[in-house]
């Protein structure tokens, strides 16, 4: 069965669990969204959920430089407490993400992220490739939905598949590890340099 973004966004509401594990608990559901919170909690990830209030000003920053010396990446990525921030779980997670920083480039770290007229003008293009295409108008809004998920997903960090699997996102990674630490994790910014690129 087809889940659709409003149920995504109705279960990420209620249990603060990343996207991408909601949208697989909801096919496991068969999209009941009761049964998805509870396939959530099976797993430890929608506890996160309670968690994600809380401060969490503890941390680490890792940096990662490419072996061609040409890119670097740093990250800042926050726990609640000193003890999760040096276990090598947590700068294992942090190493993924620096990594993937400079792999990937991405622009921003999350959808919300995007400024507003930056979207509208990728809707516009997908519309107008769409209808282009000979579409029916019916289709249109489906079509568009979809090329906006695969424009997040290059451009959004916590969207980008990760570059060591990429069944999972980089948020998966992120929602994986506070659950399996009992904290609130979350990756706070990064930069990525490279060799001659103009600052932005």
């Amino acid at each position: 069965m087809e889940i659709t973004s409003a149920q995504v966004k109705e279960l990420r509401e209620q249990t603060g669990a990343g996207m991408m594990d909601c949208k697989r608990a909801l096919e496991e559901a068969r999209g009941d969204v009761a049964k998805a919170v509870d396939v959530l909690r099976a797993k430890g990830l929608a506890a996160a959920a309670k968690r994600a209030g809380r401060l969490a000003n503890e941390g680490v920053v890792e940096s990662y430089i490419h072996m061609n010396r040409r890119v670097g990446t740093l990250v800042e990525i926050n726990c609640e407490t000193d003890f999760v921030a040096n276990t090598d779980e947590f700068r294992s997670l942090a190493r993924d993400v620096a990594m993937q920083v400079a792999a990937a480039s991405p622009q921003w770290l999350s959808r919300d992220d995007v400024p507003p007229e930056e979207l509208e003008r990728e809707r516009k293009i997908a519309q107008e490739q769409a209808r282009e295409q000979g579409k029916p108008d019916n289709i249109v809004p489906k079509i568009v939905e979809g090329k906006l998920d695969s424009f997040f997903k290059q451009v959004c960090l916590l969207d980008q598949p990760f570059i060591k699997d990429d069944t999972r996102t980089i948020g998966d990674l992120v929602s994986e590890a506070a659950a399996k630490v009992g904290e609130n994790v979350s990756i706070h910014r990064f930069a990525r340099f490279q060799l001659g690129e103009e600052a932005s």
